[in-house]
């Protein structure tokens, strides 16, 4: 796994004083607190000072009924408390982990969370898309995610790390497993039942790839070698070994 660690001294526990607010004048939706929660939005781009970037896969927000809010800034997870007024919202005590991983633009993750914690922000809701806007423009969108299956789905691999090049297909119908493992392409039978997959022998492509790409190979065919347990909490499959080691990935858009 190519972690390493990172301060994200903005990123930890940044307490803000509660703004409150109402805007009704104009915009997609007001009093947008009730369609802002209990929504999966993935993160699609940050816009600050007129630059965008765009957001990896893998960064979402979702906020709940009761205001605690939950996601992933690009690599690391984060959670906060939130204070929704009509169509403003803003983040407290937003706390986060501190790993970074490859494959995230640089100073992406720092951008989303100062941007998502100044200070009271105006919520735009319309046709299953979020627009979190600042006092000063700035903004994040974000557009809405239903849950993906396990089949037919592209799970791109977050853990063991691959830069995003580790790609799993199943396809329950004809209980087949096709992708990438990081460098070379993977065929296999895979017969799910019950919560569980059962792996046949992995056909695989001879290329050599870069050490880092081919230690992540052996270990994806090591934990995937036999039957796995799988889980899909919403857009994130797990697959657990029988020996308890673990495989994370997130469906591609």
């Amino acid at each position: 796994m190519d972690k390493q660690r990172l301060t994200l001294a903005a990123l930890t526990l940044i307490p803000l004083v509660a703004a409150c607010g109402t805007d009704t004048s104009g915009g997609d939706a007001v009093g947008a607190g009730p369609a802002l929660t209990g929504v999966h939005w993935a993160v699609t781009d940050v816009t600050v000072d007129g630059t965008t970037s765009r957001a990896p896969d893998t960064a979402r927000l979702h906020i709940a009924a009761d205001g605690t809010a939950d996601g992933n800034l690009g690599c690391n997870g984060f959670s906060s408390d939130t204070d929704l007024d009509g169509d403003h919202v803003v983040f407290r005590q937003l706390g986060a982990t501190e790993m970074a991983c490859t494959g995230v633009p640089a100073g992406f993750e720092q951008t989303l969370a100062d941007t998502l914690t100044d200070g009271s922000l105006t919520a735009r809701v319309k046709d299953g898309r979020l627009t979190l806007t600042t006092a000063d423009g700035d903004r994040v969108r974000l557009t809405e995610e239903k849950p993906a299956p396990l089949s037919g789905t592209t799970w791109t691999v977050t853990d063991p790390a691959s830069d995003g090049r580790a790609r799993l297909t199943f396809d329950t119908s004809e209980e087949t497993l096709s992708g990438s493992l990081g460098c070379n392409r993977v065929n296999a039978d895979a017969t799910v039942r019950d919560g569980r997959i059962t792996l046949g022998t992995f056909a695989t492509t001879r290329m050599v790839c870069e050490g880092s790409l081919m230690k992540t190979e052996q270990a994806l065919q090591r934990i995937l070698d036999g039957t796995v347990d799988y889980r899909i909490d919403h857009r994130t499959l797990t697959l657990t070994s029988e020996n308890g080691e673990k495989v994370t990935a997130v469906a591609a858009r």
